[in-house]
């Protein structure tokens, strides 16, 4: 009797995890849909690896040293929206989104390691003719930045981190991202997606969350939903956030920008701005106050100050050019 209880027991346990994925399940959404409300011009698309990469690629073609902009886990190339429209009067700036996010989608081969990531980004860059650049990347977009600049530091004329990945986490990864690359819960995760957990975690990624408006929800959300994205996930953050790649930061030999919120509470400020400072040899840190993990959407024009003063210091041609 006692074990057709626990079997009975078992068997609505199970019954009511089946419901309520039910009730959460959350399907892609087709592809073509999403290219025709973020993929408008200048968006365009190269293949590479399998894949149609999702690009923009502004400015001056003249630019002898393009910018290029790196985005993190779960973003897309529309986080640098605001740098972008600031930036591409005067220099060329190129940003794409990364295999496994936005509308570029997974990688066939599965791989999401950063030697992966640095050498893709070498090869999408002779694709454009484009040999040296300044290269600024964002939470684990940073952690790639720094890997390609360590990885190629003939390529590499100055080097932007926002709030980057690639040490090892002194605090926890979000709920949602340890969900995500847990063997259990990660094909769950595949299924589901409410929309107020996406906005939940944004919101926890800004030190305002009032600052957080509904076009960047809703532009999380959609890209999250494409095809591909949430197995992706899951497996990006299995191969290529365990930090084991720290020692490659004494190859860096660019000049080196840091950029950190002081509530970022995704990749906390202390310790890690003042480790990244003290292991990037000759590197400036900018504390950016009351800002969280995005302080390129967050603080921009903050940030963008703290960019353009360091190129003035650092890229005096390139300086010149915005006078």
């Amino acid at each position: 009797m006692r074990l057709r209880i626990v079997l009975f027991a078992g068997g609505a346990l199970v019954a009511l995890l089946a419901l309520g994925i039910a009730a959460l399940w959350t399907p892609d959404r087709p592809l073509e849909a999403l290219k025709a409300r973020w993929a408008p011009p200048p968006s365009r698309f190269i293949p590479m690896d399998g894949m149609q990469v999702h690009l923009r690629d502004e400015g001056p073609r003249d630019d002898p040293t393009p910018i290029v902009l790196l985005h993190g886990t779960g973003s897309s190339l529309h986080t640098w929206d605001a740098w972008a429209d600031r930036l591409k009067a005067h220099h060329r700036v190129i940003r794409f989104d990364r295999p496994g996010f936005g509308l570029t989608g997974p990688n066939p081969a599965n791989d999401y390691s950063m030697a992966y990531y640095s050498a893709f980004t070498a090869r999408l860059l002779d694709e454009l003719g484009v040999d040296r650049a300044i290269v600024a990347g964002h939470s684990s977009g940073g952690y790639m930045a720094w890997r390609y600049a360590a990885d190629h530091p003939d390529r590499v004329t100055a080097l932007v981190l926002l709030a980057p990945g690639g040490l090892p986490r002194s605090t926890p990864l979000p709920p949602g991202l340890r969900m995500a690359m847990s063997p259990a819960m990660g094909p769950v995760m595949e299924r589901v997606l409410p929309r107020s957990e996406a906005e939940k975690g944004l919101r926890a990624a800004y030190g305002d969350p009032s600052r957080v408006t509904p076009e960047v929800v809703e532009r999380s959300y959609e890209l999250a939903l494409r095809p591909g994205n949430r197995k992706a996930l899951g497996e990006t953050l299995r191969q290529g956030l365990a930090g084991r790649d720290g020692a490659l930061l004494s190859r860096v030999r660019a000049p080196t920008l840091i950029i950190w919120g002081t509530k970022d509470t995704v990749i906390p400020a202390e310790p890690d701005a003042e480790l990244f400072h003290k292991r990037v040899a000759g590197s400036s840190l900018v504390m950016l106050p009351g800002v969280g993990h995005m302080p390129q959407e967050e603080a921009a024009d903050a940030a963008m100050d703290a960019l353009e003063t360091f190129l003035r210091a650092h890229q005096p041609s390139l300086a010149d050019a915005e006078r």
